[in-house]
């Protein structure tokens, strides 16, 4: 068994972390509160990932450094290239393979499912960032520097996605206490939708295995649904009537944004739930013989877990 560090304790590194540790791992969580798990073989800290000789100590020995910190959406332009050169420095430092959390943001506005090769071309911002981070850690993996290697799922859903989630807050709880959802975009376009613990199941594959190393991977990912097929699902899955979905005017979203950090930046992504948007993970599933999860089952825990919470 070997030691691994994670950065970042949310909804996808601390699954990370919990998956590790039931494999027999040593496991060290790293975030700026220290929050996470209570599980043996789990080592909490508190650190700020952005430093780097604070995350190169804590990843001395480490076989993996997962990358999962999440800042503040309109915190990105400022807080990911020191949390970035952090990581990757620490990686190189030590010699700890490089798994990073990416997302389908680096990619243009599409026209067919996404797929790893696709031009590097995003036409947001935070788009914009997230290539820099990527292009300057695969430049340190070519020079030999460095093992590394980018995981990219699509909108997350599951056990513990909440605000930060379009299926999370405004969505489960909405349906599953009898009131019908306000839509951020259109309700009828197929629309992929990741489940988190197939995000961490892959996160974890791809450290595991020699193959991933220097290129970008999509994680499996079921078929495509619309806002409102979810909804039917969901609903007929947990038993309750559904209250149906409803389109949030554009204009109350942009006067919305207005007050909250959150929606406003939410403006610039808009394209992603005004057209098809589905990504294709079938080099993941090949390559590594992992199938996402069935969506009934994904369905059936997150309504679990929701009535739980």
């Amino acid at each position: 068994m070997g030691k691994h560090v994670v950065a970042g304790a949310g909804q996808v590194g601390s699954q990370v972390a919990r998956l590790l540790a039931e494999q027999g791992h040593e496991v060290v969580l790293v975030s700026r509160s220290g929050s996470g798990p209570d599980l043996p073989g789990v080592r909490k800290v508190a650190a700020d990932a952005a430093d780097r000789e604070r995350m190169a100590h804590l990843t001395r020995g480490a076989d993996t450094l997962y990358n999962c910190v999440n800042p503040s959406y309109h915190r990105w332009a400022r807080d990911w290239p020191p949390l970035a050169g952090s990581l990757l420095a620490a990686a190189e430092t030590t010699g700890a393979g490089y798994v990073i959390l990416g997302n389908l943001y680096v990619y243009a506005a599409p026209d067919r499912p996404m797929r790893e090769d696709d031009p590097l071309t995003p036409p947001s911002a935070k788009g914009a960032v997230r290539v820099r981070m990527w292009r300057e850690a695969l430049a340190a993996h070519a020079a030999g520097r460095v093992r590394v290697t980018e995981v990219r799922g699509s909108d997350y859903f599951g056990p513990g996605c909440r605000d930060q989630s379009h299926l999370g807050d405004r969505f489960v709880p909405q349906l599953l206490g009898g009131r019908p959802v306000r839509y951020l975009g259109d309700p009828d376009l197929p629309h992929s939708w990741t489940y988190v613990p197939d995000v961490a199941r892959a996160l974890v594959a791809a450290a595991a295995d020699d193959r991933s190393w220097g290129r970008a991977w999509h994680i499996p990912t079921g078929e495509p649904m619309t806002a409102r097929q979810i909804a039917d699902r969901l609903c007929a899955l947990a038993g309750v009537p559904n209250p149906g979905v409803k389109v949030m005017p554009h204009w109350l979203v942009r006067t919305a944004g207005a007050f909250s950090p959150m929606l406003g930046e939410l403006e610039e992504l808009r394209y992603q739930f005004v057209r098809p948007f589905v990504l294709d993970s079938t080099a993941f599933q090949q390559t590594f013989g992992l199938a996402p999860t069935p969506t009934d089952e994904a369905l059936t825990a997150t309504v679990a877990w929701w009535r739980a919470a």
